[in-house]
């Protein structure tokens, strides 16, 4: 069941359309600053992007924090939105739990197939960044890198990058979750995904704000960036481990509800 779901996700055009068009901007944004030879002062615009134009090995992670606000969770959603509000809307869904597969097995390979998504998605960001990185600009993998200043050789730079992969794969889990979640109430796909954006741009606008800070720990975008601390020297791994446990909570109790739902509900399309 779940080799159908990642065949049905990789083969429709649409999957990797979507990845491609996630791609455009940060080779955009690489293009300009070839052209231009003008990035953001350190601590203004996307992390990393000020250090890129000296070393190109860290656009990779300069990809990641443009892609991350906005696009990255906009991909996410659509497709984690989709994935069972689609077969609803299609009309294949109760043909689908007809078959002696059991919905509870159907919800956790739609579920699998979304988390393959998203790890695809994010290693391609960033190995797309790599290639761009070192093509236009200059590569010197152990010279500046630390976000504290210091330097790093090449096996700690492939190393945290990896880190950060991770890390930014597990955010969208999260991403994935409110989606996937929405998509057991509806049977549009369009409204899962813009039921979950909604919840993320409402935890971004909540987090400027100075009445919330009560709750802003327990945004779920509030620590998306902290992928960032993984380049400090040393790694501060407050936030690191903040945000992974915030998402884990999000994931096992949205996932929670999302079975409760669709175990339980009356399927007619």
């Amino acid at each position: 069941m779940i080799v159908v779901e990642l065949r049905k996700l990789f083969r429709r055009p649409r999957t990797w359309v979507t990845i491609a068009v996630l791609n455009l901007l940060p080779i955009i944004v690489a293009v300009l600053l070839v052209l231009t030879d003008l990035a953001p002062r350190p601590g203004q615009g996307p992390a990393f992007l000020s250090a890129v134009l000296t070393n190109g090995a860290l656009f990779p992670l300069a990809a990641l924090a443009i892609v991350l606000p906005l696009f990255l969770p906009i991909a996410v959603a659509v497709i984690a939105g989709d994935s069972v509000a689609g077969e609803a809307q299609a009309g294949t869904l109760r043909y689908l739990i007809a078959r002696p597969v059991g919905r509870t097995r159907l919800l956790v390979a739609k579920l699998l197939a979304v988390l393959v998504f998203v790890l695809v998605t994010v290693v391609v960001v960033a190995v797309v960044g790599y290639l761009v990185g070192v093509t236009l600009f200059e590569a010197e993998p152990a010279a500046g890198t630390s976000v504290s200043g210091t330097t790093l050789t090449v096996q700690e730079l492939l190393v945290r990058t990896g880190y950060a992969v991770g890390y930014v794969t597990v955010s969208m889990c999260g991403v994935a979750a409110f989606a996937l979640c929405f998509s057991t109430f509806t049977d549009s796909p369009l409204a899962a995904a813009l039921g979950a954006l909604a919840v993320l741009v409402a935890s971004s606008l909540l987090f400027t704000l100075d009445a919330a800070s009560p709750i802003a720990p327990y945004l779920p975008t509030r620590y998306w960036l902290a992928f960032v601390d993984f380049f400090r020297d040393p790694i501060l791994w407050r936030d690191i481990v903040r945000g992974l446990a915030l998402q884990g909570v999000y994931v096992v109790v949205l996932l929670g509800v999302a079975w409760a739902n669709f175990t339980t509900k009356d399927v007619t399309s």
